[in-house]
């Protein structure tokens, strides 16, 4: 899986990586066992301060999608389900997402077909 910033952009650099890695392990592109090259490994490949390369592997390994192996490095996973209070905050990101798109009048048979196309994008059979 190639990894790109975008030095432009608004978005912090690890959240860019936080990003495109947990959209790489929806989209089969990074496997559950898969070995993440090393902090400073990914911080040279990318140009970027190790710091921000180990803020983004903390990050995803305190949502569930990294572990840490000490003999081999960080590993893919795949988190369990919600916890009640991640289903909670889950249903704010989404309903601020719908409340944007309803505010550029975007309907709701678009707003399905975005979402059939997306998932069905992750490789993954559409009633998961």
């Amino acid at each position: 899986m190639l990894l790109e910033i975008d030095t432009r952009s608004e978005t912090p650099i690890y959240q860019q990586l936080r990003d495109q890695i947990i959209l790489g392990i929806a989209s089969n592109q990074l496997a559950e066992g898969e070995l993440l090259p090393t902090v400073r490994q990914l911080a040279d490949e990318l140009g970027v301060n190790t710091m921000t390369i180990s803020k983004a592997y903390n990050l995803l390994k305190e949502e569930g999608y990294l572990v840490t192996d000490r003999r081999k490095g960080s590993l893919v996973t795949l988190p369990g389900s919600y916890h009640p209070s991640q289903s909670t905050a889950f249903k704010q990101r989404l309903a601020l997402l719908l409340a944007e798109a309803k505010a550029h009048q975007v309907s709701q048979a678009e707003i399905t077909q975005i979402i059939t196309d997306i998932w069905q994008s992750f490789n993954l059979p559409a009633d998961d």
